[in-house]
């Protein structure tokens, strides 16, 4: 009996060595960033501390400048963007004397929303950039109801706007009276309850509440997006320094695991791999 009992009591020893082994022990990992990857970071985050409950993973949103800047600083760990570091930011680590790392983790769609009600179904890029730049003001204009136009964007700090002032105004002048919110949750709650409305959102913010329409005719979907057919397709990336811990970059490889990557398609995105 007492060989049995130490017996028992070393396998359960080499068990908890062996957990302890493949288990992260304790790390905390800071993310902050864009509001558009923060239902893929928020969802693989509560999974991956289920599997490896010694690891603690705070998300934050603020916007993609945000988490750029503040991975700069190295006040965070990993800063989640929906645009690629621009030249001034690249400037900026290199005066750190470091260098950023970065890693698609899915691939989205600015998709355009409005309320449910419009009868519109589809817009051109160019009356696109007519309406976010004040040319085009009323919906009778495209064919739709006698109605002002109520231009919803986001935030300088949003990576979705520097994308979508790139790919659609081509850097002309946002109108002046457009609201500028700071959440891609914001925009979509806005556009639900605002007859006129225009906005931009991320793919896992479409909802049966709002009525997304087609670009040229082309409608985001996982094939039209896989193949950048619709013209406002991207990447979201994670950003690190190169003195990034293990912890942090075991978190980024579970992202782009088979599992991972499953998080990313029920949240609505697509996966990058």
């Amino acid at each position: 009996m007492r060989k049995n009992g130490l017996s028992q009591i070393l396998l359960g020893f080499v068990i908890l060595i062996i957990i302890q082994s493949c288990n992260p022990k304790n790390n905390t990992i800071n993310t902050a960033g864009s509001t558009t990857t923060l239902p893929i970071v928020q969802a693989a985050a509560e999974t991956y501390m289920n599997i490896y409950p010694g690891t603690n993973i705070s998300v934050r949103g603020g916007g993609s400048g945000i988490g750029i800047k503040s991975i700069i600083m190295e006040s965070i760990d990993i800063g989640n963007a929906s645009r690629k570091v621009n030249e001034q930011e690249n400037e900026l680590i290199k005066k750190k004397q470091n260098e950023l790392i970065e890693t698609a983790i899915a691939i989205d769609a600015i998709t355009i929303i409005v309320h449910k009600d419009n009868p519109i179904s589809n817009i051109s890029l160019k009356n696109l950039r007519f309406i976010y730049s004040g040319k085009i003001t009323n919906w009778n204009e495209l064919g739709g109801d006698d109605l002002e136009i109520v231009v919803i964007s986001r935030d300088v700090s949003s990576g979705s706007f520097e994308v979508f002032n790139h790919a659609v105004l081509d850097n002309d002048l946002l109108k002046d009276n457009s609201m500028r919110l700071a959440s891609n949750n914001a925009v979509a709650t806005t556009v639900n309850y605002t007859s006129g409305a225009i906005g931009y959102v991320g793919l896992g913010y479409v909802n049966d509440d709002l009525k997304v329409l087609s670009i040229d005719g082309i409608i985001p979907s996982k094939d039209t997006v896989n193949n950048y057919e619709y013209p406002l397709t991207r990447k979201l990336y994670m950003y690190t320094t190169k003195t990034r811990s293990g912890a942090t970059q075991d978190f980024i490889d579970f992202i782009l695991s088979e599992l991972g990557q499953t998080i990313v398609e029920q949240q609505g995105y697509i996966r990058i791999k």
